[in-house]
């Protein structure tokens, strides 16, 4: 991915001196985006009687944080079930891309699995 950097005149004298402008041509160390956008699912209307899991990437105190949402849930909700972070693999964001992948994959099979109508992945700053 390239973009254009316009430099205006004086902005850096040792540069620009004699010149008016500068344009540069820069290739973005970010690359291009190699997977399209998704939509995320419907939310659903109510979670009584319904199974939500819990899934950590070991950051932001989620040892603290997710027991304290499970226990609004069960104050909230009648009959929900929380399946707590800890039957879970860890989602954390190191790795190759294809060990990212396979503990996607390993934990959406899972939480299949463990009958899982609503997941938890991330609990905000």
């Amino acid at each position: 991915m390239t973009s254009s950097w316009y430099c205006p005149k004086g902005a850096f004298p040792q540069i620009t001196e004699g010149v008016e402008t500068q344009m540069y041509k820069v290739l973005s160390p970010l690359g291009e985006s190699t997977i399209g956008e998704a939509s995320p699912a419907p939310r659903l209307p109510d979670l009584t009687g319904k199974t939500v899991c819990e899934v950590w990437n070991g950051s932001f105190k989620g040892d603290v944080t997710f027991p304290i949402i499970r226990e609004l849930l069960q104050k909230r909700y009648r009959d929900v079930k929380v399946i707590p972070y800890t039957e879970f693999p860890l989602q954390s964001v190191v790795g190759t891309t294809s060990g990212l992948r396979q503990r996607v994959d390993e934990t959406l099979a899972l939480a299949l699995q463990k009958g899982c109508d609503a997941m938890i992945t991330g609990n905000g700053f």
